[in-house]
């Protein structure tokens, strides 16, 4: 039987498509081995949102020809988009398939084996109007599942190099969203986090269809499935329809990642994002009156060319004023091929460094005093897995509300929805205590 390895770096929706790629693979007959194990295919599903991710990318490609020279090594993924003519020049890489085509792969691979010439397949992603259909029924390490909706971005925001590497928007036919919803639920995921490059501009390119639909088609149509969280939904995607849809919803969670980059309006309009501080302000506030226990969550870059302290000093304020349950902290980071990596007035490290690490202080000030609201609480926990080897009854996971938290249990309660009162709230851990495990008729209620 022949062996295929895997290594993803980057985001949510690499490690779904390297899981979609993975079951081509076995449908073929392929057995899956560690990456660090001897192969005879190597799958490397690359990043190249940063710089930084080209270069990890090219570092895990020369470690999986080292590992085994005679296998075949075929680079994917984003890196693999834009810069394939770069990864055709590493000694050892065979095959070369971007972040479309991901069907042909095997065929790629038998090809060279047979002829033993690289094989470059990757084609012009801005031509492509489909979305490639992956299924995935199952995932290998995870308690909560991820479907991808849909792929591409439309916004061309000027640090980043994403429609370049995944194309333009495009939307996944709702009856297959569907279709793999039951699929994941009937290998018994209770959660689904519905993920891609842009993933509340779902149906943006469709006619007769929206997100909010979809929304509305997962909660009504997919029996046994009990939570839907939406990865990352921008403010202007929080239309009237869909607030309407999320407060109606049993199964959508009170949670929110809404991307925020920057709390200047100037900062935003060098960023090119297609909002204002005040817009974003009264989409969050309407959301908030229609959920009231909502977490919100959010993306902030730093130093972004030309930042001022006034205009880091507007970002700390807004964030204050929005009241963020936890932030991701970026430091801008120079993307080549994009404007921004052009722009005068690059901001230092040190001041940028010095700029995270206080926004990363008051990130955790507010992480905490939201999960001291929840204090001798009781919240719907899904354990992922044990806190450590040495206490395996120790379990940890998400609640609907995204906070964290251990508790001590059974390794059976992995997976199920389990009631926990938090008696201790901290940051990035709660504390709680076991109440009862819920089962599906309790769950309806």
């Amino acid at each position: 039987m022949p062996t295929v390895a895997f290594h993803t770096l980057g985001c949510k929706v690499n490690h779904y498509e390297t899981e979609g790629i993975w079951q081509k693979f076995k449908t073929e007959g392929y057995e899956r081995v560690e990456f660090d194990h001897h192969a005879d295919v190597y799958v490397i599903n690359t990043c190249t949102v940063t710089n930084t991710g080209d270069k990890k990318s090219r570092q895990v490609i020369r470690r999986a020809i080292r590992s085994n020279p005679e296998g075949v090594v075929c680079v994917t993924g984003c890196y693999a988009q834009t810069s394939p003519g770069e990864i055709m020049e590493i000694p050892g890489v065979d095959v070369v398939v971007g972040t479309q085509d991901r069907g042909k792969m095997i065929q790629y691979i038998e090809e060279h084996q047979e002829h033993r010439q690289p094989i470059n397949g990757v084609s012009n992603i801005m031509k492509n109007r489909t979305f490639e259909e992956m299924d995935v029924p199952q995932f290998s390490d995870r308690t909560r599942a991820s479907l991808k909706i849909q792929e591409g971005c439309n916004n061309f925001c000027t640090f980043c190099i994403i429609p370049w590497s995944r194309g333009l928007l495009r939307s996944r036919q709702p009856e297959n969203v569907l279709k793999q919803a039951r699929q994941l639920v009937e290998a018994g995921y209770k959660e689904i986090v519905l993920t891609g490059i842009h993933t509340a501009g779902y149906g943006e390119d469709m006619k007769e269809y929206n997100f909010a639909q979809l929304l509305r088609d997962l909660e009504s149509k997919i029996d046994g499935l009990k939570r839907i969280r939406i990865s990352s939904i921008e403010a202007s995607q929080i239309t009237d329809e869909v607030i309407e849809v999320l407060d109606a919803s049993k199964k959508v969670v009170p949670h929110l990642h809404i991307p925020l980059q920057s709390g200047s309006d100037t900062v935003l309009e060098r960023m090119r994002r297609k909002y204002t501080t005040d817009f974003y302000k009264k989409r969050v506030a309407k959301i908030q009156k229609a959920l009231p226990h909502l977490a919100i969550t959010s993306d902030v870059i730093v130093g972004f060319p030309g930042e001022t302290e006034q205009e880091f000093q507007e970002t700390m304020d807004f964030i204050k004023e929005i009241g963020y349950s936890e932030l991701h902290v970026f430091p801008f980071s120079k993307r080549t091929g994009t404007p921004a990596a052009r722009m005068d007035n690059q901001v230092e490290d040190d001041v940028k460094h010095q700029r995270v690490q206080m926004l990363i202080e008051q990130s955790d000030q507010q992480a905490l005093a939201y999960a001291k609201s929840y204090e001798d609480e009781v919240v719907e926990v899904i354990p992922e897995e044990s806190f450590n080897e040495e206490e395996p009854n120790m379990l940890v996971g998400y609640s609907d509300n995204y906070l964290k938290v251990k508790f001590d249990g059974t390794k059976e309660m992995i997976g199920e929805i389990v009631r926990v009162k938090i008696t201790k709230a901290g940051y990035p851990y709660n504390e709680g205590t076991f109440v009862r495990v819920m089962d599906d008729a309790a769950l309806s209620v």
